[in-house]
């Protein structure tokens, strides 16, 4: 009589480990030679992304805000965007704004408060809708 393999034997189910082959054709040899090309290349490739890393940053908690502004301020906008399109440094709308916060902070009191004087006020809340 032959002894016949479970039907299951051949299939691997999840979660069960994978014991490491015995069989003739790894013990042949076919895997080593691949193996010691990939080594160097490997290492050529961790050497070179771990010189281009960035330090990691610490990543910074972000709040979501919604406001109005003149039409006028919103095309000056898009216009430091494209000033820094044309130095090669693309810019999002996000950045312009919390530069120039950066540089409102750097104002003495007497400057912060001339260049507030210089913005119109305007009106809060959702613009209304257009009568046609």
């Amino acid at each position: 009589m032959k002894a016949t393999a479970p039907k299951s034997a051949g299939k691997i189910r999840r979660g069960a480990k994978q014991e490491k082959s015995t069989k003739p054709e790894a013990a042949a040899g076919k895997s080593a030679p691949q193996s010691v090309a990939k080594a160097p290349q490997v290492k050529a490739k961790e050497q070179v992304s771990a010189d281009a890393r960035p330090p990691a940053l610490k990543k910074l908690k972000t709040v979501r805000d919604s406001f109005n502004m003149p039409a006028e301020d919103h095309a000056l906008i898009g216009m430091m965007k494209q000033r820094a399109h044309a130095q090669a440094v693309p810019v999002k709308k996000s950045e312009l704004l919390r530069a120039g916060l950066r540089l409102l902070a750097a104002l003495s009191d007497e400057v912060f408060m001339a260049t507030l004087a210089a913005v119109p006020a305007v009106k809060t809340g959702r613009p209304g809708k257009e009568k046609k």
